[in-house]
């Protein structure tokens, strides 16, 4: 190999460095974009909960009825408790139906 291809391929690896650490900078400011989230239970209609909606489901999208005690969605952290509904308001806990 001659030191011309080697000062070559150095720059190459330099270069591949340098564009990787520009996008790693690049999405760190989306990601902390993002609002902090809380699971907040007895808020979301049948079967758009995102988890935990008790016996008989497995998981997402399963809860049975709207406004399901011990389903919950993910909402902007901070708003759980002030979210209304015909069954009263959002809990951070699992309600009893």
């Amino acid at each position: 190999m001659t030191a011309r291809s080697s000062l070559s391929l150095g720059a190459l690896a330099l270069a591949a460095l340098a564009s990787g650490a520009a996008l790693a900078q690049t999405n760190k400011p989306a990601e902390a974009a993002k609002p902090a989230m809380e699971k907040c239970y007895g808020v979301s209609l049948a079967g758009k909960n995102d988890c935990a909606a008790g016996a008989g489901t497995t998981c997402a999208g399963t809860s049975k009825v709207d406004y399901q005690a011990n389903a919950w969605k993910f909402v902007p952290a901070g708003t759980c408790a002030s979210i209304k509904t015909p069954k009263g308001m959002g809990s951070l806990t699992p309600m009893k139906s």
